[in-house]
């Protein structure tokens, strides 16, 4: 063998070893220590498959605890928020529950905050341990499947945060979920400033749809005990087909499953898209809340003024739609990046509902 095919191959040999060393801690980092295991306490379903990030930075492997840093990545993919902005809260609040502040382990803090992730009391759900199936209100969570929400356990809490930033905006408007997490918007850019750090491209990309099982929005954060009636009957009707005149109970169609799920709360609106447009009270985009309307201008024969199809807001940038006998069961999806949105209307605030509301004593 001549010298230089030698060298070659030493070369080569060389470049296998570089990159198996570059390679190794990469492909390590994609994998949480622990594989599979637990279930989320009904709050959704886990199906032990190992939560692959790849996005992690030196920075947050170094910063963060190991179980930490699992239940982060584990929850920011299944709700459907940035994992990174879920551990950048948690640094900020209470580094990563190592800090000895009062309210971390025990008690209440000044404000009345308490755990990991620092909720009030009253958000979480009134107490800080709360037995699993409960009536409660607020965001109290069982992330470890032990039967209880308990605002001091971090798979609990982080779950609980999850689901709030979700609720409030996140993954799309980061700067709004954080700002009803924490009135100020120094605290917002120093958790974004945080959050980049722990990716390792110092981005905050929006991560892929959340775990269906997941992405039910909060009912007990409606409004109105009208909205969580009209939510809970739209939600239920996820998964069937659409079918277009539908009202139920096998199927609906777009303004069918709104119409029917009014009904639910015991109120009368128009049955079609082109009813109920003109219907509600215009809102302006942004102010839109759960159980408000939101138009589109789609199908043949329609306008920004005949808009042809029709959602019902959930959650922020969340909406339950029936969408088309081709477009897969009904189900919440996205809206803001959805194009030919033509407005949005709060049915609720029609005259002929503020009467019906009153008749029923809803007022």
């Amino acid at each position: 063998m001549s010298s230089r095919v030698r060298l070659a191959l030493l070369v080569g040999l060389a470049g296998v070893v570089l990159v198996t060393l570059v390679m190794a801690p990469m492909l390590m980092s994609s994998f949480p220590s622990f594989i599979g295991g637990g279930t989320t306490g009904g709050d959704c379903a886990d199906d032990g498959a190992v939560t692959k990030v790849t996005n992690v930075s030196t920075t947050a492997q170094s910063d963060i605890p190991t179980d930490y840093l699992d239940l982060y990545k584990k929850w920011g993919k299944k709700i459907g928020v940035q994992w990174t902005v879920l551990a950048a809260v948690g640094k900020r609040e209470t580094d990563h529950g190592r800090s000895n502040m009062a309210g971390v382990k025990s008690g209440t803090n000044y404000a009345g905050a308490a755990g990991p992730m620092q909720f009030l009391i009253s958000t979480w759900g009134g107490k800080a341990k709360i037995k699993i199936p409960s009536k409660f209100s607020g965001y109290a969570s069982d992330g470890d499947d032990d039967g209880w929400a308990d605002i001091y356990n971090p798979a609990d809490a982080i779950l609980a945060a999850a689901k709030m930033l979700k609720h409030n905006g996140a993954p799309g408007d980061l700067k709004r979920a954080l700002f009803v997490y924490n009135h100020a918007m120094w605290y917002v850019e120093q958790v974004l400033e945080i959050a980049r750090k722990y990716a390792s491209d110092g981005t905050l990309d929006v991560p892929a749809e959340a775990d269906p099982a997941c992405d039910q929005p909060l009912v007990e954060a409606a409004p109105t005990d009208v909205v969580k009636k009209i939510l809970e009957f739209a939600l239920a009707q996820r998964g069937k087909p659409y079918i277009w005149g539908g009202t139920g109970p096998a199927g609906f169609d777009c303004s069918g499953i709104i119409y029917m799920a009014y009904r639910a709360a015991g109120l009368s609106i128009p049955r079609t898209t082109f009813g109920q447009f003109p219907f509600g009270v215009k809102v302006t985009k942004g102010s839109e809340q759960p159980g408000d309307l939101v138009f589109f201008n789609a199908g043949p024969g329609t306008s920004a003024n005949t808009p042809g199809h029709v959602g019902m807001v959930v959650s922020p940038g969340k909406m339950i739609e029936a969408r088309c006998t081709l477009c897969g069961p009904i189900k919440v999806t996205t809206y803001r990046d959805r194009p030919n949105i033509v407005g949005y209307t709060r049915p609720l605030q029609n005259p002929d509902v503020l009467s019906q509301l009153k008749r029923l004593g809803l007022t």
